[in-house]
């Protein structure tokens, strides 16, 4: 019996399918899992969801989604609170931000990988500024 891969196990449960002749500018928010063909412009958003971009669609979009698995175009931001897999013929042109990150053989990332959740990296940046310290203000008066 052959061993399915991630990337099949995904495809099982598709709630959502926005075919390759769809065209979306704008929100998109979901939840359960979507499967994106198509283009879309704009920001999406599937904090309980499953993202997946495929090997024809073309995004340019700020997308945050509890799992991400992409083998199309992504021009834009992704964050996932628990995963981002990228398979060939997979390309990206920005930063993606994940505690786990698969990058098979053959898939471009051109931009920063920051291994961490997206909410831990909001409250390390906040923790940044000390208490009763004003932002881009210097002490020096």
């Amino acid at each position: 019996m052959k061993k399915r891969t991630d990337k099949e196990r995904h495809s099982d449960s598709i709630s959502t399918l926005l075919g390759e002749d769809a065209r979306i500018e704008g929100l998109l928010d979901f939840e359960g899992t979507l499967r994106l063909d198509g283009k879309l412009e704009g920001t999406l958003t599937g904090r309980n969801g499953t993202l997946i971009v495929g090997e024809k669609a073309v995004l340019k979009a700020e997308i945050t989604v509890k799992n991400a698995v992409i083998m199309g175009t992504v021009t834009g931001r992704v964050e996932a609170l628990e995963k981002i897999e990228l398979y060939p013929p997979a390309k990206i042109d920005g930063d993606i931000m994940a505690p786990k990150v698969t990058i098979e053989a053959g898939a471009i990332l051109n931009g920063k990988c920051l291994m961490t959740s997206p909410e831990t990296q909001k409250g390390k940046t906040a923790s940044k500024t000390p208490t009763g310290a004003k932002a881009g203000v210097s002490g020096d008066a």
